[in-house]
């Protein structure tokens, strides 16, 4: 009788077992905060075509925008009870599974240019996916999405003039928005799809973003002054986890990994034109932006400065938080 009652069990678990245990991956379901019709929405259907034909009939994508899915956390929890197998994030969802991923976005005006960030994004990629492996996840692509700048209801260029008004943040950032705190800031912790209500009502007066996302969101409307500094930048990854990785078939590895090397290429190259254009097009449309000068610029390097021995060990793993700073200084010296 119990082999039977095991032999029956087997039996209704495998009618209702899902389509990564019974028959190899046959449903590929992709979530990300990215806009529908976005350049990065364009790509993961692009990345998703090329799976599905490699991993043969029945296969199917379905990408879920535009925070459909939850914020980048919920991501991150779908992801880990299968309820999807792959998504875009931000190094705000990524340092979750992998803390020393935050080197890449969390250090504030540490990077001049998208040069440096790509020379030591490459410096540590093969370790960070080694990492991101070990957790559970496969690193398919890497991407960008533009500087992170400031905008805000009222005009505002020096570090002090940001202290009287709050900030979004990120719900489950506890330790950047102790750090904030610290500083004499204040962080409004909420999910994306709250920012522009937030705004309206006046719950928060900054949002600190990039400017396609401000453009696409229409952030800038209720926020229409912009401070001009280049303050970090948003990096990202689409990951799938291990286990709908390892029920692809050989042949859909591989066509995955070509199409997401290509879609990285492709994701930066576009967000990185996004930011002027988009800075542009809400200019006309009454964006008004304020170029630090020299004096104000030094004061905002001055509080980054400050920021770093607080960063290090806390938001950006001490170990790693060496490594980059010594790449940076490689970079600049030539090397």
């Amino acid at each position: 009788m119990h082999r039977r009652g095991a032999l029956m069990a087997l039996a209704a678990w495998l009618a209702h077992a899902p389509a990564t245990q019974a028959q190899g991956l046959m449903q590929l379901r992709i979530g990300t905060v990215a806009p529908k019709g976005s350049s990065h929405h364009q790509q993961l259907l692009e990345m998703g075509e090329a799976w599905r034909a490699a991993q043969g009939p029945g296969a199917k994508v379905t990408v879920f925008t535009d925070g459909s899915q939850g914020g980048e956390h919920e991501l991150l929890r779908r992801l880990r009870i299968g309820q999807l197998q792959g998504a875009m994030m931000t190094v705000v969802g990524l340092r979750d599974i992998e803390p020393s991923v935050s080197a890449l976005q969390n250090l504030p005006l540490l990077f001049r240019s998208w040069d440096e960030v790509d020379a030591v994004r490459e410096k540590l990629r093969a370790g960070l996916e080694k990492r991101f492996l070990d957790k559970g996840f496969v690193v398919v692509a890497w991407g960008d999405a533009g500087w992170v700048r400031f905008f805000s209801k009222t005009a505002a260029v020096r570090p002090d003039d940001f202290k009287p008004l709050k900030f979004f943040s990120w719900g489950p950032e506890t330790e950047q928005q102790a750090l904030m705190k610290g500083l004499g800031y204040t962080p409004v912790p909420l999910e994306t799809n709250d920012v522009l209500p937030a705004l309206q009502t006046g719950m928060i007066q900054v949002v600190p973003t990039t400017p396609y996302f401000a453009l696409a969101t229409q952030v800038f409307g209720p926020a229409p002054h912009m401070l001009d500094l280049n303050w970090a930048p948003v990096v990202g990854a689409v990951v799938v986890t291990a286990k709908a990785w390892e029920a692809m078939s050989p042949a859909a590895q591989v066509a995955l990994k070509a199409a997401g090397e290509k879609a990285g290429v492709a994701i930066r190259a576009a967000a990185r034109r996004e930011v002027e254009e988009s800075v542009e097009a809400m200019r006309k449309r009454g964006l008004q932006v304020h170029k630090p000068t020299p004096e104000q610029l030094k004061e905002w390097t001055d509080l980054a400065e400050k920021l770093y021995p607080k960063l290090r060990g806390s938001l950006v793993p001490a170990e790693t938080f060496d490594e980059v700073m010594a790449h940076v200084k490689a970079v600049r010296g030539g090397r």
